[in-house]
């Protein structure tokens, strides 16, 4: 009697390991231990395993549409950055399919999900600031899907990159503080597992080791929305040394440091200066308007979409790029 077919999914829930290792195995990809390739093809042949045939022709078939994951729709940040994804996409003939993760790693598998079984042609994707688990991209790249990363990235899998310069931009942010007049900065980030994160605070530190500035951890806080900077910034002020400066991870955590910085009659920026990063329409909404380091999502966007289009072309291959984005500060009336 025939063995009854078992599928990818089977053979990685008997080996305990992950659905896309299984096929990269299969694959004989280069990442994947020989060891783990070995206890994969023992297994796929013990149990006469068969690749999906209609899958597989189904995968080969792709419509004309490049799927996008987004955090979030709202901020002015991300909508730029669509806004140059559709404009190569549409010039280029192709369709796109907004996908907003929500900062929600659940709901950001499940649109990489959709996505590859609306066979898209490729995807443009920015991580969930809670995502540590990146399977879900390696299931599309193991999909024969042409992948490319904008701004928060994922460093562990081989694909196309685009991101702003963090570390310039926090480095010159931090330093306009420090030369004009700053001596205690605090740093709100986003989670620091993010690429993003570790290269502002690289960029805040190295700053502040320029200037002979002694760093104090109890200024660094995890801290990436207004809601929580409103939150947290009064027990800061409060302290006797209080930091008589602050650099956001975002002009939407600028703002709340701006509104708590207000309440407790302080004055900005004769008593507290503050830095953004970002430069959205909310920067130019604030009072006083919010100093802030210029990302250019537009410019990410057009970059991004091109990649990935050239990609699904044929014009590149087994090269990768990591194209960098220039930063520049805006200077407004958040600092002297």
């Amino acid at each position: 009697m025939n063995k009854p077919q078992i599928t990818i999914k089977d053979i990685a829930r008997a080996l305990n390991i992950s659905p896309s290792t299984v096929s990269r195995a299969l694959k004989n990809h280069p990442d994947i231990s020989q060891n783990t390739k070995d206890a994969v093809n023992k297994y796929a042949k013990d149990f006469n395993y068969k690749p999906n045939t209609l899958a597989l022709s189904l995968r080969m078939s792709r419509n004309n549409s490049i799927g996008v994951i987004i955090p979030e729709l709202i901020h002015y940040f991300f909508s730029s950055i669509l806004s140059g994804i559709e404009q190569i996409a549409n010039q280029e003939g192709f369709n796109v399919i907004i996908c907003q993760s929500s900062e929600n790693y659940e709901k950001e598998v499940r649109n990489a999900e959709s996505l590859i079984s609306t066979r898209v042609s490729g995807v443009l994707a920015c991580l969930s600031k809670h995502t540590t688990n990146y399977d879900h991209f390696q299931e599309i790249i193991d999909s024969d899907i042409p992948l490319v990363f904008f701004d928060r990235i994922c460093i562990g899998i081989h694909t196309d990159r685009v991101v702003v310069d963090d570390y310039a931009g926090a480095f010159a942010a931090v330093e306009y503080l420090i030369q004009t007049g700053c001596k205690r900065i605090a740093f709100y980030s986003s989670p620091f597992h993010l690429e993003i994160s570790k290269n502002r605070k690289n960029g805040y530190l190295d700053a502040l080791r320029k200037y002979g500035l002694s760093i104090d951890e109890t200024l660094i806080h995890v801290c990436d929305t207004r809601e929580e900077a409103i939150i947290i910034t009064p027990e800061i002020l409060d302290r006797p040394n209080r930091p008589d400066g602050f650099f956001a991870i975002n002009d939407h955590c600028a703002s709340g440091i701006m509104y708590a910085v207000k309440l407790a009659n302080l004055r900005i920026p004769n008593d507290i200066s503050i830095f953004g990063f970002s430069d959205g329409e909310l920067a130019k909404a604030c009072d006083p308007m919010l100093s802030t380091v210029e990302q250019h999502g537009y410019e990410m966007g057009l970059n991004a979409a091109t990649l990935l289009i050239d990609k699904i072309n044929g014009k590149t291959h087994d090269q990768y790029t990591n194209k960098i984005v220039k930063t520049n500060l805006i200077i407004r009336g958040t600092t002297r």
